[in-house]
């Protein structure tokens, strides 16, 4: 039986997705929580990675259960919860098909980023936003912002994992940007078909240079599809995880 399962977590004191010999990781005790459950080692393939600080609302993953347990979706949930620490929840368990994949059959995420402007930050959003007590200018961001959204080679707006080619491909379709204006601040929503290695975060990170009045509009644009090589070199503006969340994973 494949299960797919829905996950949220805080990700303030957790070394991200991605197991690592600590162990102190999203996949690393999720599985550890499972195979307690199974009695056996079952491996976690989740949608996609979120690195250390950042948090999910509803990161999806997946996992097929052995054969000789029977039990309920349902009863995943309560069963692998009183498992885990309170900063990872499973949210939702469910049978998928058997070719179901949390990472190759997603079609979009949404990812959303929340500024605080507020002078005093809360400690309720230690480390769950960005602090900018200095005034952002709404319209500017919001034009920067905007910048982003098509299809374009963000090649400037991706860090490098060290296994990347000549035929590395950094094309991708942004669907749509949106600002919400909040109660602290402002949230930022990220849509599209998918994203490179902290590319939300260096998006935010230059749109808000923009907005503090440190770079002009054209400055932004320029980055985007730059020629092979990129003559202006990569945005040196990475935002901090405090305020990333992973926030839906479409499947059509």
């Amino acid at each position: 039986m494949r299960l797919k399962i829905i996950l949220a977590y805080d990700g303030r004191d957790i070394e991200g997705w991605q197991s690592q010999a600590g162990g102190n990781t999203v996949q690393d005790l999720v599985e550890k929580a499972i195979a307690e459950t199974a009695k056996q080692p079952v491996r976690l393939n989740g949608s996609g990675r979120t690195d250390a600080g950042v948090h999910a609302l509803a990161q999806v993953a997946h996992f097929d259960a052995p054969d000789d347990l029977t039990m309920n979706p349902f009863n995943w949930v309560p069963a692998l919860n009183t498992k885990l620490p309170g900063s990872i929840r499973v949210m939702a368990c469910e049978e998928v098909a058997a070719d179901f994949h949390a990472r190759i059959s997603a079609t979009g995420k949404t990812y959303r980023y929340d500024l605080s402007t507020e002078p005093v930050l809360s400690p309720f959003r230690a480390a769950r936003a960005w602090h900018l007590p200095r005034q952002l200018d709404p319209y500017t961001l919001r034009e920067a912002l905007g910048l982003f959204v098509g299809r374009h080679d963000f090649e400037a707006f991706g860090a490098k994992r060290g296994y990347e080619t000549e035929e590395t491909s950094y094309v991708r379709t942004v669907t749509g940007v949106d600002l919400e204006e909040i109660d602290f601040g402002w949230r930022l929503r990220f849509s599209g078909e998918g994203f490179l290695y902290k590319m939300v975060r260096l998006l935010t990170g230059t749109a808000v240079q923009a907005a503090q009045g440190r770079m002009r509009i054209d400055q932004v644009a320029a980055f985007l599809n730059q020629p092979k090589g990129l003559p202006l070199g990569k945005s040196p503006f990475c935002a901090p995880a405090d305020g990333l969340y992973l926030e839906s994973v479409r499947y059509d």
